[in-house]
């Protein structure tokens, strides 16, 4: 028996070009989290993000984006430039397979971590696209259970700042709609962490939602001595407190404490985090979709996520995992930050406690003109329409 393969017609849409833009973002204020006060890393003073912008033959378009903060930025943009040629004349439609010959493309340098990281921009682009031309926002695309999801700020509670201002930037937080309020510790001396979340849990009330994050660095020992000493606090999560790839850790911790613990940004694959659901290690899986190579990748974590029925709070990023947020079926949050609201024209409306869903087709946000003035790099690939 002969089987025949059809081949695509050549008057079927497909990719044409794709402008990969590379930006540093400053930010108003430099912050600082627990790695920095451990010496591991400077302050954070901008972001880097590597944008994806794609169009078909027939006019179709599709808005992507990926990011990392203090280094990789130029290295992202270099390895997209190098795999994004191969996506000309492709059906932008099949996304899964176009994701699997980008990473292939490069597979010489790994199959997460930088590689993925790059491609995550161009795979959300097809994304936006496939959305688009639909005419549906993503998460009507994928299925949405929702049309709004639970949202808790967190560029107000780094370490940077005094108790003063904390209590202030939550106040202005819960004032503007915001659900719940994310704070961080790591300091040196533990009871100056504790000092200051007992001051913010104070100020905000027992019934406002309170999380805290450790940005991984606390040993075991510690973080179960701080876990029990803050169970008094009735936090939502316990956040990063023990090294991204310490799985046995984390899982020792969660069986040892009542408030839930949460990892997973770090994390730059499907694998890496898959390791965490399958073994129970935690309660909530707090993945970020540029971070493990786009939203083809954390579709497949979120279905891991979902078969295990825990509750998913993604990483940064809200432009993205808002859609992605209200697409799953279980308990969910999608964190605030305003950093990256300079680089788009739209805006994500907040009330009660919560994010709403934009109707728009796609991701729902276009590029604004400010972005040329913190631009770094930029490339063209193929020929528009």
């Amino acid at each position: 028996m002969t089987t025949t393969i059809a081949t695509p017609s050549s008057n079927r849409d497909h990719i044409a070009w794709i402008k990969l833009t590379s930006v540093n973002l400053p930010l108003k204020t430099a912050v600082s989290d627990a790695k920095v006060l451990t010496g591991r890393q400077s302050a954070l003073k901008d972001v880097s993000l590597l944008f994806a912008e794609i169009e078909t033959t027939e006019g179709l378009s599709g808005l992507g984006f990926s990011y990392t903060l203090r280094t990789g930025g130029p290295a992202q943009f270099a390895h997209a430039a190098e795999v994004a040629p191969g996506l000309i004349g492709e059906d932008p439609n099949d996304i899964s397979r176009l994701w699997g010959k980008m990473v292939w493309a490069g597979a010489s340098v790994g199959r997460s971590g930088l590689a993925t990281q790059a491609i995550a921009a161009i795979d959300t682009a097809l994304w936006d696209l496939k959305a688009k031309r639909a005419g549906l926002s993503l998460a009507k695309l994928l299925g949405a259970h929702r049309d709004r999801v639970r949202c808790y700020n967190t560029s107000g509670g780094y370490l940077q700042a005094s108790v003063e201002e904390i209590l202030e930037k939550s106040t202005q937080s819960l004032e503007r709609g915001i659900g719940g309020i994310k704070m961080k510790v790591g300091h040196p001396d533990r009871t100056r962490d504790l000092a200051r979340v007992a001051a913010v849990r104070q100020h905000i009330g027992d019934q406002v939602p309170l999380m805290v994050d450790v940005n991984q660095q606390w040993d075991r020992t510690t973080a179960l001595r701080m876990g029990m000493a803050m169970e008094q606090f009735n936090l939502e999560w316990l956040e990063e407190p023990l090294d991204a790839y310490d799985v046995e850790g984390h899982a020792a911790l969660s069986a040892q404490l009542v408030t839930p613990v949460g990892t997973g940004e770090m994390l730059t694959s499907a694998a890496e985090v898959a390791a965490y659901i399958k073994r129970g290690a935690i309660d909530l899986v707090m993945h970020d979709a540029p971070r493990v190579g786009g939203i083809t990748p954390f579709l497949k974590v979120m279905a891991m996520a979902e078969d295990a029925g825990m509750m998913m709070a993604p990483h940064f990023v809200m432009e993205i995992h808002l859609q992605l947020a209200a697409a799953y079926p279980h308990a969910t949050w999608v964190e605030h930050f305003e950093w990256l609201e300079p680089a788009f024209n739209e805006r994500i409306e907040i009330r009660d406690g919560h994010m709403i869903v934009p109707d728009r087709p796609g991701l729902g946000f276009s590029l604004s003109e400010q972005i040329a003035e913190w631009t770094v790099a930029q490339t063209e690939i193929g020929k528009r329409a």
